[in-house]
């Protein structure tokens, strides 16, 4: 961050509002987990992140000011709701559709049919190998199967729509016709609209419906989720040169800003979700922040999506590792997203992952 946080003593209880800058942002904070967290949501200690099963302590508090980030933390059983902005605490608390989480996150299996894919090299490029691998990443307990017909590496050049067409419907076609929920990844309303048709019940879209006019006005009319992922530009030139002043709030903001468009176009909010783009338009230290920072995003009321598998950042912070060698710190990412209560995670490892998750749900049954 190129703003220093600078932290402030806790608004007192009673203080008048007029006295009080009214903070721009609030991140759950002090967040405890399984039987701490029922133990302080019952004490009036803590409320539940998104319904639970976490439960947050403290809120942080936060201004964005031209010259600084200026933070407050504030225990639960403390905050004046007058001092917060209306609705906040119903968007914090209120739980989130089952489909993206049960007792943790939700895994989504990656299936890229493309030749050129960063991760996979384009070993499920073909028809039968795309839904063979749909098949194995269900098997191994993700619950969403995202097929994408076109990458988006940085870098990457633009599909044609029919390709992207003729790469992603006939792995739909089988994969959801086997009863898994499949999600299109896609910034194309034709090819959205293709994939709908052949039994997709989900829309991802890394340009969050900025890439593809069309896009809103057909997902208005159609009944399904649409995650909407935070980035600057386009795949192929998103990594000239990223600058942020402080990531994490710049991203919520623009992720905002793209909700509210999604629903001023007619998608219903119930059905919209939030991702913040690990690894779009963004340093590897960037990447670090937005990821530290997560839980901010839950004060927007919606699931939120998580993906950093396999990610470039990983080897920048490591050891310059390979795509294939990024497991440890693809389950690293994975398990801070769980602790920091993203409802999903999009992931090329699903067998590793939700063994993680098994441990990890074991470890905080006995908390």
């Amino acid at each position: 961050m190129t703003l220093p946080i600078i932290f402030e003593p806790a608004p007192r209880r009673g203080l008048s509002v007029s006295a009080l800058p009214q903070p721009g942002y609030a991140r759950p904070a002090d967040l405890v987990y399984g039987a701490s967290a029922e133990a302080a949501v019952a004490a009036g200690d803590g409320l539940p992140l998104a319904g639970g099963p976490i439960a947050f302590r403290s809120l942080d508090l936060i201004r964005r000011d031209v010259d600084a980030v200026r933070l407050q933390t504030v225990p639960v059983a403390d905050l004046d709701p007058d001092i917060l902005p209306s609705g906040l605490l119903d968007r914090l608390t209120v739980p989130r559709d089952p489909v993206w989480s049960t007792d943790g996150p939700a895994i989504m299996g990656i299936v890229n049919v493309t030749p050129d894919s960063f991760s996979d090299g384009g070993r499920f490029a073909s028809r039968d190998a795309a839904i063979a691998q749909g098949r194995r990443l269900a098997e191994e307990g993700a619950r969403i199967l995202d097929i994408g017909g076109e990458s988006t590496r940085p870098g990457a050049a633009e599909v044609s729509i029919d390709q992207e067409i003729d790469r992603v419907v006939p792995v739909i076609e089988v994969l959801a016709g086997e009863g898994h929920c499949v999600s299109v990844d896609t910034r194309k309303a034709p090819v959205m609209r293709a994939a709908l048709d052949a039994g997709a019940s989900i829309v991802n879209d890394v340009s969050a419906l900025t890439h593809d006019p069309d896009a809103p006005a057909l997902l208005a009319a159609r009944n399904c989720p649409v995650i909407l992922m935070h980035m600057r530009g386009e795949p192929g030139t998103m990594q000239a040169d990223p600058r942020y002043e402080c990531a994490p709030l710049e991203v919520y903001d623009e992720l905002h800003a793209r909700l509210a468009a999604a629903e001023a176009a007619g998608i219903a909010r119930e059905r919209l979700v939030v991702d913040p783009g690990f690894g779009f338009a963004k340093t590897a230290i960037h990447n670090i922040q937005v990821t530290a920072w997560l839980a901010l995003l839950h004060g927007m009321g919606r699931p939120v999506l998580f993906g950093g598998s396999r990610k470039s950042s990983i080897a920048v912070l490591s050891r310059g590792e390979p795509a294939d060698d990024r497991l440890p710190g693809s389950l690293a990412l994975a398990l801070a997203g769980a602790d920091l209560g993203a409802q999903t995670v999009r992931v090329h490892d699903a067998a590793e992952t939700a063994q993680a998750f098994a441990l990890r749900r074991a470890i905080l049954q006995e908390c």
